[in-house]
């Protein structure tokens, strides 16, 4: 079929195509589910948030809320522990497992990534040469605004990362890290850790 071509022109046969097709589909659905998550962010109420996401295939679990403006890619693939808050726009990233713990706070504009493209592949838009990697958050780690955390990257129980800093690999339990990339910058002194978050911002 001559109608049929990829991006450089190349003509298709419909058994080539139609795995294209139904992978164009399936983004087209997704992105229009995506931009639906984005606007019910923006409503004041944690709760009505919260049965979204869940509906969406999120886990979220009992006292832990995500504040205004959050944006998601594969929401299914995200589960929050107990009593974690997450900040007002964050990036929270499913594509390959997110597995962030309980009495986490996570403060604004922090971005979590699990995907990324292989910078050696020839094309960066064929998924073949797509890396997916899951990114785990301990219990009890603080993570400052504006902080990006990359694919593969496990933070340990207890950590703090620094406001900004770019965490290219694991963090270990207690470390203080920060910079770009992120380094060892201190170690937190108090190792036993029983506190519990509290209650959340009111309308955010």
């Amino acid at each position: 079929m001559k109608w049929l071509k990829n991006k450089y022109g190349k003509e298709l046969s419909l058994k080539q195509a139609w795995p294209k097709i139904v992978r164009r589909l399936y983004n087209y659905w997704l992105d229009w589910c995506l931009m639906w998550l984005y606007w019910i962010g923006e409503v004041p109420s944690h709760n009505f948030r919260r049965f979204f996401y869940t509906s969406a295939g999120m886990r979220i679990g009992r006292g832990s809320v995500i504040h205004t403006y959050a944006r998601f890619y594969q929401p299914k693939g995200i589960s929050v522990g107990e009593d974690t808050i997450i900040g007002d726009h964050v990036f929270l990233d499913g594509r390959s497992p997110l597995k962030i713990g309980s009495h986490v706070d996570i403060a604004s504009s922090v971005m979590i990534y699990n995907s990324e493209h292989n910078s050696e592949a020839v094309d960066f838009s064929d998924p073949e040469n797509v890396v997916e990697e899951p990114v785990s958050i301990g219990d009890y780690v603080f993570i400052g605004p504006r902080a990006i955390i990359l694919p593969g990257v496990k933070i340990g129980r207890g950590a703090i990362v620094a406001a900004g800093a770019v965490v290219t690999k694991d963090v270990p339990d207690f470390a203080i890290v920060g910079g770009v990339p992120a380094n060892v910058i201190g170690q937190r002194k108090v190792k036993d850790l029983h506190y519990r978050l509290g209650r959340a911002r009111l309308f955010q």
